[in-house]
């Protein structure tokens, strides 16, 4: 029996300080919204789960209304705390983070989490889902490194590279045979501008 699980990355967010759990999504992520809700339509997905983050449940909440159901908030899937919770750190200063946090994943600063703590909290959550959604199509609104460790933690071509490569928002669907990753395809077509 397959299981499809379709990994949502957040659209853009604009960023405050204090307000990682919080922020919405920018002019342009909540336009990306509605084109992923175009995209997932016609994939009839049956359950919709999400990170606490606010961005990430406003990625794929319109997609769940529209079918008719709600999104349920799983707090294990929330970003990976790359430092204080709610201090969100630049790019230039995360990319050497992630770079050795995937060089060695027991690594974090100081009161952090690692990568290997962000997976197994992860994969936890995405197992339940496994067992309990067995041969449903689920949405997953999630993160951008979340995401990368779900689904590295089935196959070692999703790593840091991968993650890199990735945009805000982005789509994957992973076709699970029992727990066992057999495909993944990308849904999400980036737009030039």
């Amino acid at each position: 029996m397959k299981t499809y699980i379709y990994m949502v990355r957040h659209g853009e967010s604009p960023y405050t300080e204090g307000t990682e759990r919080t922020r919405g999504l920018s002019e342009k992520g909540i336009v990306d919204a509605k084109r992923v809700t175009h995209i997932l339509l016609k994939e009839n997905i049956e359950v919709f789960v999400s990170s606490p983050y606010n961005r990430a449940v406003l990625t794929i909440e319109d997609l769940a209304k529209r079918s008719g159901k709600e999104v349920l908030v799983f707090e294990d899937l929330r970003e990976r705390i790359f430092s204080n919770e709610d201090y969100r750190m630049s790019d230039k200063d995360l990319y050497p983070l992630l770079t050795e946090s995937f060089d060695d994943p027991h690594f974090s600063l100081n009161g952090a989490e690692s990568n290997a703590d962000c997976q197994i909290r992860a994969i936890a959550v995405l197992k339940e889902i496994l067992s309990t959604y067995q041969g449903n199509k689920v949405a997953i609104g999630t993160h951008g490194a979340v995401m990368a460790l779900m689904m590295g933690y089935y196959d070692s071509e999703y790593d840091l590279n991968f993650l890199l490569t990735t945009s805000k928002p982005d789509i994957y669907r992973m076709e699970f045979i029992e727990h066992e990753l057999v495909g993944v395809t990308r849904l999400w077509k980036t737009v030039s501008t």
